[in-house]
């Protein structure tokens, strides 16, 4: 087959959320298929880096945009009935080259990976349409709502509201919508559009993220996750201003690693405090979490699988999440990793395990293996394939090729400007 695949972030390198679902999608789909990939970079720097995707797709095509003019974009819709949020993901020059090829080029499916991206082929008729919409982008922006504070967490609430109406409306016009959770899917069955939906779970890469024989520190826990991003900032300053200082109130060597990407000053603030260590961006996690005795995910504003769960499980690294973190991973608590149902149970869950070495050792083993069985990507990326079958039988027949195809090849790969 012939597929375009749109997403809202150019899927390589696959080292933040947003990229390793469809990096994963793009690679395994490309094995049997021609896979062309389109997309948006925000800097020459992602640009330089995407350019390795050409190994794993039989082209692409980039869209340059600029913060500034996507701020700008988004500004001017406050006023409409149309949500921001879409415009900080919209480039005039891709949107070109996709309805260029949609025109001159036969597609038998096109598959979109976040309704961010959906705008660009929203109107695509005669080829099968999947729509995985992740997560439902939605639900976070009214988390956001909770936790911001006045007058933004008015925004954030009208934004969320604008948003569940553009989701709704989206998936009435894919002929397949899937999610990355139960959850998820819930809420887009929730919209009651009568199209076929779905859900396939997020994987993770066992072999690179395996255990380890290096010692461990038992006075050292780990949290990971990019620190440009709210949800994870929120739960950092919380969790360093009630939880830790519990902590190290009964053990006072204890230490807490923030590990990830572009931290801001409020957050490497944080490093006056005992112990704590914010190293912002590092080139590998895993020896951060290999010397850690355990992980810590307190999120209080999640939605879908928090990708940092599932690599520090499959480490063997045992992880304490909060119950709104927690709900994205097929595991169980007790068995596979400690969930905290609320804010005063995480330190009795924590010193559980770094003063039990045998219950450290039984939830290293039990969520490696839980890694194995329920979040391996080549199962997750079967049942996509079944999922692709059956979008595509229900479609129908797959229309003919038409002249264009052979008179007007696109190129191998080609970088838009806007």
């Amino acid at each position: 087959m012939r597929i375009l695949y749109v997403c809202h972030r150019f899927p390589f390198p696959p080292r933040r959320g947003g990229k390793i679902r469809p990096f994963n999608m793009i690679r395994h789909l490309s094995r049997e298929h021609e896979v062309t990939v389109a997309s948006i970079v925000r800097s020459s720097q992602e640009a330089a880096e995407g350019r390795g995707l050409a190994q794993h797709c039989a082209r692409y095509e980039m869209g340059r945009v600029y913060d500034p003019v996507q701020a700008l974009r988004m500004v001017a819709r406050l006023p409409t009935p149309a949500p921001s949020s879409l415009a900080y993901f919209y480039s005039p020059d891709l949107a070109r080259r996709v309805r260029e090829l949609l025109a001159s080029e036969r597609f038998d499916l096109i598959f979109v990976h976040c309704s961010s991206a959906a705008q660009y082929v929203e109107h695509a008729q005669g080829v099968p349409k999947i729509l995985d919409f992740g997560d439902m982008d939605s639900q976070k922006w009214l988390e956001y709502a909770r936790y911001k504070p006045f007058p933004a967490s008015i925004g954030y609430r009208l934004e969320a509201h604008k948003l569940m109406r553009e989701e709704r409306r989206l998936a009435s016009r894919f002929d397949l919508c899937t999610a990355t959770t139960r959850a998820e899917w819930e809420t887009l069955q929730s919209y009651g559009t009568a199209v076929t939906s779905d859900w396939f779970p997020n994987g993770v890469d066992s072999d690179y993220f395996a255990p380890s024989s290096e010692p461990y520190d038992p006075d050292t826990i780990a949290f990971v996750g990019r620190m440009d991003y709210y949800p994870n900032q929120q739960c950092m300053f919380e969790f360093c201003s009630h939880t830790l200082p519990r902590l190290q109130a009964k053990r006072p060597a204890l230490k807490l690693l923030i590990v990830g990407a572009d931290p801001p000053s409020a957050v490497r603030e944080l490093q006056k405090l005992p112990g704590v260590t914010v190293t912002g961006s590092v080139p590998d996690v895993r020896p951060y979490l290999r010397r850690s005795a355990l992980m810590v995910a307190p999120l209080n504003i999640a939605r879908g699988t928090q990708n940092k769960i599932l690599e520090a499980m499959a480490m063997g690294v045992p992880v304490v999440a909060s119950r709104a973190a927690a709900g994205g991973v097929d595991a169980v608590d007790q068995e596979h990793f400690l969930v905290a149902s609320a804010p005063e149970h995480y330190g009795p869950l924590i010193l559980r395990i770094v003063e039990q070495p045998p219950e450290r050792l039984r939830l290293s083993q039990e969520g490696r293996e839980r890694m194995l069985s329920n979040h391996a990507w080549d199962k997750s990326m079967q049942r996509l394939d079944q999922l692709i079958e059956r979008c595509i039988s229900s479609f129908g027949a797959i229309s003919a090729p038409r002249a264009a195809d052979i008179e007007a090849p696109a190129p191998r790969e080609t970088a838009s400007s806007q």
